[in-house]
């Protein structure tokens, strides 16, 4: 090599070293908030947590699991003589300072309640979906904001395959589309595909898989060697609308992200730590600003959430660990996020949801 050579490569790592402190310097930083959630009223605990969203007002909806909870957790609902704890009602709304607004879920008239509740979503005329991933849980239930059941669509059934449009397969999450009322499922940990309604009726839209193919119920391994996987991996976990219309889908167990059309055209991936365990890209959640600069990314395996360039796909934050103190992650699984970019986390094992303040503008 010239030193000529020498000197221009020595000029280009150099100018890397300093452009890429300037590129990340904007980008999200949050410090968690010791004072969100206030303490539940009514004696009440959370189990495990399956789904959480923020809705157009800025509140903060989780779908728990009450069923998750063991006698010790619960034991103040068998000996009158104990403070605490009782089971909180499955579905639990939020106000911005951490106190319960309303809460309300469980078995009830004309519809089958998810056997492990899962994913939340308030919609743009303000009805609430709600979703479950337990073995027969086929469906997915509309509520008004206050609880009366409106639809469902799908059954309690044993699980067939990701070709039967009149039964989900324990479906992850979900989104509608104020555009056109249509209901976007991300279907699920047990079928492999986008599935889509119209959220008024019910009625089957459309569907697709990875890559808008036609999905199939091929069971995959996540290799981090080999090429990316042609099919959806269990499950796929997470569904966003961005502001220019595509529909933003996690793939949990292939460590990407997808990017499709609404009609199921297929745009572009992020690959999300490639080289780890699968799982981190469980739940992901758009930027707030104008151009939705970023995406946040659920990573369980290594108890974080990621800061992800939209633009490049490139990583420029990391916040989080595996633990129990605040801050940290026991089983991190769903993410959500308000209008000032504070990320709301949903634990697992931690049974708990945090708050992480944006210290960094939008």
């Amino acid at each position: 090599m010239t030193r000529f050579v020498r000197c221009i490569a020595l000029i280009g790592l150099i100018a890397v070293a300093m452009v890429r402190p300037a590129l990340t310097a904007d980008a999200p930083k949050f410090q968690i908030d010791p004072s969100w959630p206030k303490t539940l009223p009514n004696q009440w605990i959370f189990g495990q947590i399956g789904g959480i969203f923020v809705d157009a007002q800025d509140h903060i909806w989780v779908n728990q699991r009450p069923g998750t909870l063991d006698a010790r957790e619960k034991r103040a609902s068998t000996a009158p003589n104990v403070k605490c704890c009782k089971p909180a009602p499955s579905v639990v709304e939020f106000d911005q300072e951490g106190n319960v607004v309303q809460a309300w879920g469980g078995p009830g008239e004309g519809y089958s309640w998810p056997s492990n509740e899962h994913g939340i979503f308030v919609d743009h005329n303000n009805f609430v979906w709600v979703a479950g991933n337990g073995m027969n849980d086929g469906m997915v239930l509309k509520f008004t904001r206050q609880g009366k059941f409106v639809l469902q669509i799908g059954k309690s059934a044993p699980m067939t395959n990701s070709q039967d449009t009149t039964q989900l397969g324990r479906a992850a999450d979900m989104v509608v589309d104020p555009a056109t009322n249509e209901l976007f499922v991300a279907d699920g940990y047990f079928n492999h595909r986008v599935i889509v309604f119209d959220a008024a009726t019910g009625a089957f839209k459309r569907m697709w898989g990875a890559y808008g193919k036609p999905p199939t119920d091929e069971k995959l391994t996540y290799d981090p060697k080999a090429p990316p996987a042609q099919q959806f991996n269990n499950p796929v976990h997470g569904i966003r609308l961005t502001k220019d219309g595509m529909v933003f889908v996690s793939d949990r167990g292939n460590n990407r992200a997808q990017v499709f059309r609404k009609d199921g055209t297929f745009v572009r991936e992020y690959l999300v730590v490639k080289e780890g365990m699968p799982g981190s890209v469980g739940s992901t959640m758009l930027w707030p600003d104008a151009a939705q600069s970023y995406f946040i990314a659920s990573d369980d395996p290594n108890g974080e959430f990621h800061v992800v360039r939209r633009s490049d796909g490139v990583i420029v934050g990391d916040f989080g660990r595996v633990g129990t103190n605040l801050g940290q992650f026991m089983n991190l699984h769903n993410l959500a996020i308000d209008s000032k970019g504070n990320v709301y986390t949903a634990e697992v094992q931690g049974k708990r949801v945090q708050r992480f303040r944006n210290t960094s503008g939008l």
